[in-house]
């Protein structure tokens, strides 16, 4: 889009502004609540602090690792509405399903950090609940970056000055994130052995499809979001 965009109004732009601090508060709220089960684990008389970790390692690292995915879905998020100006009814519909089910994480979580070493070779389908609500977060995140990006008076006017006709593989990353969060939940399920090495892979191909082609540039890409 190469002509001059309408100017919004003031009440508009507060409104976005207030859209993105309501869902920074969300997030804010939902990644302090992935802590809760870690409040209630004590240690008995005697215990080592050694084996109190070792005893509840599971929880401890789902906590770590809901805290790392959510602080990536958080960069994301920012980074496409870094890009808007203004926002439509279905970027708010949308959003607000993005925020329900990023609070909702903290109790798949919770179930996910109580299995066992034991009970994860039959986690009866809690595993694939975990992984699955991540691919869905994931997902509803890359429709808010697709909607905005086929709507050009939600964008900054820089972002379609900026915007390049050739992006190589970026446009494929909120697929390829979505994609990944299904495959480790069906492992998770059903070949749990190989859940850590699916979840490294996700650095590689992280890399992979940043990479693009043509000149650089700031812009929003519907590949920006996970």
């Amino acid at each position: 889009m190469d002509g001059v965009q309408n100017p919004i109004s003031p009440a508009e732009r507060r409104s976005f502004d207030r859209l993105i601090n309501f869902t920074d508060a969300v997030v804010a709220i939902a990644i302090t609540l992935q802590l809760l089960p870690l409040v209630d684990i004590k240690a008995t008389d005697g215990e080592s602090m050694w084996k109190l970790i070792s005893d509840n390692s599971s929880q401890i690292f789902a906590f770590w690792l809901s805290f790392l995915i959510l602080s990536v879905l958080w960069l994301k998020h920012n980074q496409v509405f870094n890009s808007m100006r203004a926002f439509d009814g279905t970027i708010f519909w949308l959003n607000s399903i993005w925020m329900a089910l990023i609070v909702f994480l903290p109790w798949p979580t919770a179930l996910y950090g109580s299995l066992n070493d034991g009970q994860l070779t039959e986690s009866q389908g809690i595993g694939l609940f975990y992984w699955w609500t991540l691919a869905l977060i994931s997902g509803i995140g890359w429709l808010v970056a697709i909607h905005a990006w086929q709507k050009p008076e939600l964008l900054e006017q820089s972002v379609l000055l900026e915007r390049s006709e050739n992006s190589g593989l970026k446009k494929y990353r909120g697929a390829g994130f979505v994609a990944a969060f299904l495959l480790i939940g069906l492992a998770a399920e059903f070949s749990p052995q190989l859940t850590p090495y699916l979840i490294i892979g996700i650095i590689p191909m992280d890399l992979l499809l940043r990479k693009r082609s043509g000149r650089k540039s700031r812009q929003i890409d519907v590949g920006d979001s996970i």
